[in-house]
């Protein structure tokens, strides 16, 4: 008597197998699926001591690569953090380490609350609502001040302010009105530069005089007026009404290089590199571009500031779904990496109406949209400048 029919016999010859490949593929897999950053490949004798990783927290400016792999860290974003401090980079916050190589996103997100930036090189507030960075030259590692020692402190400086006027302040009293001694410092030189602070707006265009401190100060300040300029009443006294008159600002789009020389605070060397950035960037929209400079020093920029303008409309623009990688190769703001991927982007999608596609396809930051925009014409603006040029007049 036969316990199984011929059919039955042949499906089980069928199924038996398939359950066999199914089970040893479960085995398989489970093996290969290990967690991330709780298991470390034993790559050299050294590493096999521990068999297991523990993540610790550490200094990205100060571990060296073995310390990173002790502390968690796979092998490639170790490298990674190790070589861009050879390269020069200074870890000042900790979304500095997700530039890398070797740290995504994902892997960012489990280091984060294990990555420690020490004072020395961290990025910290300091008084009047200005962040500097710790252990620069010409200024002291800070920290951020407790509730209690804020408010505090905010109470005392209130205390001690009082009427007075920016053109006899002394730097001790800026100090004791919130300022640090450095940006006491500045507003002196901005105020000994630009022949007193006689209004409000002045004030508040002094770049380490931050909007909270104007708010706070501005109330206390007995501003003075500008002397009146004297005029000549007679032909003996024209050559002395002429040098009393102020020198007219100096236009940095247009000036050739003896206008950008009569500016006080720039010597020769430093009009050679203004018109070479001029050029490379097609022109300023903004005076505060000088700042970029290096040959434009702390102590001097304020001084430059106010005997300069600059007129934006002089700007040359870039057609950025038609101008060739060279073109905007040479461009300061675009990076490299920005380059390949407008160059890649604008073969598939075939241009942009607007910076804000540019934003919504992460070809560019929203930092590097900002400086860029001035400098860009879409299609849009191509088709407007067409249409008005063909119409009739």
């Amino acid at each position: 008597m036969k316990i199984f029919t011929d059919e039955q016999r042949r499906g089980f010859a069928v199924v038996i197998p398939l359950l066999l490949i199914v089970l040893l593929l479960s085995v398989l897999v489970e093996r290969r699926t290990e967690p991330v950053l709780l298991t470390r490949d034993v790559e050299t004798e050294a590493d096999a001591v521990d068999d297991s990783v523990v993540l610790r927290p550490f200094d990205p400016n100060e571990a060296g690569y073995e310390e990173l792999r002790r502390c968690g860290v796979p092998p490639t974003a170790a490298a990674g953090i190790v070589r861009w401090r050879r390269y020069g980079k200074v870890y000042r916050m900790k979304e500095d380490v997700a530039l890398c190589t070797g740290v995504d996103d994902s892997l960012y997100a489990v280091l984060k609350p294990y990555i420690v930036i020490g004072e020395k090189y961290a990025i910290t507030p300091r008084s009047g609502g200005e962040y500097t960075r710790s252990g620069s030259a010409g200024s002291s590692p800070a920290t951020e001040p407790s509730g209690v020692e804020r408010d505090a402190a905010e109470g005392g400086r209130q205390a001690l302010l009082r009427s007075f006027s920016l053109d006899t302040v002394s730097a001790a009293f800026l100090v004791e009105a919130g300022f640090s001694p450095r940006q006491a410092e500045v507003v002196l030189r901005y105020r000994d530069a630009s022949g007193g602070i006689h209004s409000e707006e002045q004030f508040r265009r002094c770049y380490v005089v931050s909007e909270a401190m104007a708010d706070r100060l501005v109330p206390y300040i007995v501003f003075t007026a500008a002397e009146p300029e004297h005029t000549a009443e007679s032909v003996g006294d024209a050559a002395v009404g002429e040098e009393s008159l102020p020198r007219p600002l100096v236009e940095i789009n247009a000036a050739d290089s003896a206008q950008l020389r009569s500016v006080r605070g720039i010597g020769e060397k430093s009009v050679t590199a203004i018109m070479r950035y001029r050029e490379l960037l097609g022109g300023f929209y903004s005076v505060e571009q000088l700042a970029e400079l290096d040959v434009v020093t702390e102590s001097n920029y304020e001084r430059i500031l106010t005997q300069i303008w600059c007129d934006s409309c002089k700007i040359s623009k870039i057609d950025i779904n038609f101008a060739g990688p060279k073109e905007l190769m040479r461009h300061p703001y675009v990076s490299a990496k920005a380059l390949r991927r407008i160059v890649k982007q604008r073969q598939l999608k075939g241009g942009w109406s607007g910076i804000g596609e540019m934003i919504d396809q992460n070809i560019l930051s929203e930092e590097e949209a900002e400086r860029l925009a001035p400098y860009l014409r879409f299609v849009r603006d191509t088709l407007n400048s067409t249409a008005q040029t063909e119409s009739p007049q």
